[in-house]
Order: structure tokens, then sequence, then C-alpha cells
């Protein structure tokens, strides 16, 4: 029987490659079918890549390649035979260390041993001459990340970036000498999908943002007066987000325009892509990066149902065990850049979307008493904006539907009853 190729599977149009993580048995292993064989590290998730057939497995890539998607990265061969000592965890290793002065080997063996790191901070090792035994991982499940080795070298050697042909016949100016060094290290497969998709966000859309503030005294007292007894009882804490998310959900169903897509037609020109659910992307910082989780059909959630979505949707994100079915079909994000102290930002898009909301930090202002006119008072105050495609919304829908969002937190109890 001919050999059966390991195939790397359609993850969807916005996966494009993948870097290979881990091979988890050696070439000339025995492997049964559906058994999990490689583990792929793309741009949103961690894929397990499993045997197609019964037999002996046979690379076609090594840890650290970066492959296609789909494309071929082995073979299984049914008519094979086991190759002795195939069993050995040194045959799954990605790579041994670079002998370095008198420690090179053993360098090189402690790096044989199969330890949890990405691919980049193997490699990072590997050219460092570091031993990933002892290495604190700071990645999700304690996994090494390239932050963590070079935390140990001290932040790497010095690259020279002139050569001596380039000096000038002219006696050169003396150049005070820089304390420190400078390192380069590859982008993150992550980290180029992120840039890729934000140009091509600000390139393909006509995009202009918005801005309104919006008193936060009446959700943060409802909020305080509930909070133990909504956790007691609905099993889940009761955050902002929800409030937020709530909010957006029922202006969305008031414009169904910022919950639409541009989309090419069948006949070449565009069309409106028109949604009658709301699914919100919520956008969670994780160790490897910024992701958008969606949060489905929002506008039929309840509170706590919506707090229990995102706290899930977290936790996967944190654990690396988002999947692509969590990661797409969002209508519209809500980003929360208060968090991190922001005071007023401009979102980009995150395409095809429309729209995007952005919240930030809640600071205490100075502003007219909202029930005392002519009256000043200190209120909690956060600015929102929305950025939005002026190809398909106006701006007097843009503005309308950011107001509608403020009236809804600056009276929750409309958002309880559905107004």
């Amino acid at each position: 029987m001919a050999a059966v190729s390991i195939m790397i599977p359609e993850m969807g149009e916005s996966v494009r490659t993948g870097v290979v993580a881990k091979w988890h048995k050696p070439a000339g292993a025995m492997v049964k079918r559906d058994e999990i064989v490689m583990d792929l590290e793309t741009d949103k998730i961690t894929a397990e890549i499993t045997a197609p057939a019964d037999g002996v497995l046979k690379h076609g890539v090594k840890v650290g390649d970066t492959v296609a998607v789909p494309s071929s990265v082995g073979e299984v061969d049914p008519a094979g035979v086991a190759s002795a000592g195939s069993a050995s965890p040194a045959a799954v290793a990605p790579v041994a260390a670079k002998a370095v002065g008198g420690n090179g080997s053993a360098h090189a063996a402690a790096a044989a041993v199969d330890v949890r790191a990405t691919p980049l901070a193997k490699k990072v090792a590997e050219e460092k001459g570091v031993s990933l035994t002892g290495v604190q991982g700071t990645g999700p499940g304690g996994r090494i990340r390239e932050q963590d080795v070079l935390a140990v070298t001290g932040g790497g050697a010095t690259v020279a970036v002139a050569t001596a042909a380039a000096v000038p016949a002219a006696p050169a100016a003396k150049v005070p000498a820089s304390v420190g060094g400078v390192r380069r290290v590859p982008m993150t497969a992550l980290r180029q999908r992120i840039a890729e998709r934000l140009v091509s966000a600000q390139h393909s859309a006509a995009m202009l943002t918005t801005f309104n503030e919006v008193d936060m005294t009446a959700v943060m007292e409802l909020r305080k007066r509930y909070k133990e007894e909504f956790e007691k009882r609905q099993g889940v804490g009761l955050g902002f987000m929800s409030f937020f998310v709530k909010a957006a959900a029922q202006a969305l169903r008031q414009f169904p325009q910022v919950n639409s897509y541009l989309v090419a037609g069948a006949a070449g020109g565009v069309e409106i892509e028109h949604h009658d659910y709301v699914n919100i992307s919520v956008a969670v910082s994780t160790p490897k990066g910024l992701t958008v989780p969606v949060l489905r059909n929002c506008q039929e959630l309840s509170f706590a149902g919506i707090e229990s979505g995102i706290k899930e949707l977290a936790v996967k994100a944190r654990d690396g065990k988002l999947s692509l079915d969590d990661l797409q079909g969002g209508t519209f994000t809500i980003t929360n850049g208060g968090v991190f102290g922001s005071l007023i930002s401009t979102p980009i898009l995150n395409a095809p979307q429309s729209a995007i909301l952005g919240m930030h930090a809640i600071k205490n202002r100075p502003v007219e008493h909202p029930d005392k006119p002519g009256e000043i008072a200190l209120r909690p105050m956060m600015y929102l904006a929305l950025s939005y495609d002026h190809r398909i919304l106006d701006g007097s829908d843009a503005v309308q539907f950011l107001v509608a969002i403020k009236n809804g937190l600056e009276r929750p109890e409309r958002l309880m009853l559905g107004l």
C-alpha cells in the first residue's frame, strides 16, 4: 500500500501559513490513525495534526519551519517497519544548541530534551547556546517564550550594522559609545498577521472616527448595588463589559447598517451583506498578542449570559484553546483600552466589519449635573470612540449610533427593559 500524505487542512481563508511547533513522535515511529503527530502554530490557534492511517511516520518538515495552509508535511507508510530506537524522546526534539565555548555539548544535550517552548524560543536558545531545561516559562501552561530565553541571556549580543567598506575616506567624527546592545528577533506569525490586517483595514476602508462621552454614574451605582447578589445567583461576576455589549447589541438592532459588511457581488460589483443577528467580537489581550473571539447572538443574551460567555472566551484565549470558530463570524467589535489606562484612542476596523467601539479609562471630571442644569458636578466619565467605514455608513448614522449606546449606558434600566 502506498504512503499516505499528512495534510495540513484548510483553516479558513484568513489562515495562510503556520509554524511547525512540535512533532509528537520521531521519524520512523509507528503511529495509529487519528493519533496526534504534530502541533502547528498559526496566527490564530495551535492546531493538532493527526495521522491519516496506521503505519510508520515520515517527517517532511522540521520544527520551526513555516508551512503553507493547506499543504503536506509528511507521510505515513502503512507497509513500513519502525526503525530501531524510534521511541527515543531525543528524536522528537526540535534542535540542539550550537556549541559555545567549552560547554556547547552540554547545551546541545539539554536542548535535545523535549520541553514546552515555542519554536521561536527554541531557535533563540539555539543561537544563544542556552539550555531550556532551567528556563522558567511565562506562556500559557508554563510554555517558554522567546522573551523568557532573552531574559536569561541578558538581552543578547550586539549586531554590527556597518562594514569597513562603508566608512568614508574623510576622518570620521567621534561617535559616543552606546551603553547596552542591539538585538533582532523574528516577528511572530501572530504579530505579522495583525500587522497585515491593520494595514489592510486602513488602506481598503474610508475609516473615520467619531467621539462622545458617557456618564458612568448609573452603571457604577447599579453594579455596586447588585454585584454581590448577581454573582451569588448567577455564578459569574458583573463587569462593565456586559453593559457595553448589551448597549451595542440594542443599538445595532436600531441601526442595522452598522452591523453589515461590504462584500464582492456575484456580478463583480459591491454588495452590502446584512445580518439578522449580533455577533460581537470582544478584544482580549493574551501572552501571544491581541485576539478578538466572538460572542454570538448577543441580541438574545441576558447580562449573565454575556458575562459567562466573555469569561469562557477569555479563559480559552489565555490557555491558547480558542478554535477557528471562536474567532470567525463577528459583525461588530468592542475593544477596551481603558484597562491599560488609555484615555482616548482611534481604534482600527476589524475587517470585514464596518465599525468598532473603543472604551477608555473612567475619570472623574467636572461636568454639568444631568439633573441640575447650570450646576457643575464631579462625575465618572468615559470617552467613547466609534471608528467606522464611511463607504457604508454616513456620519449622521454613526453619530446617532454612538449616541444610542451613550443613552443606554446612562439609563441602564432601558437596557434591561429592551427600550
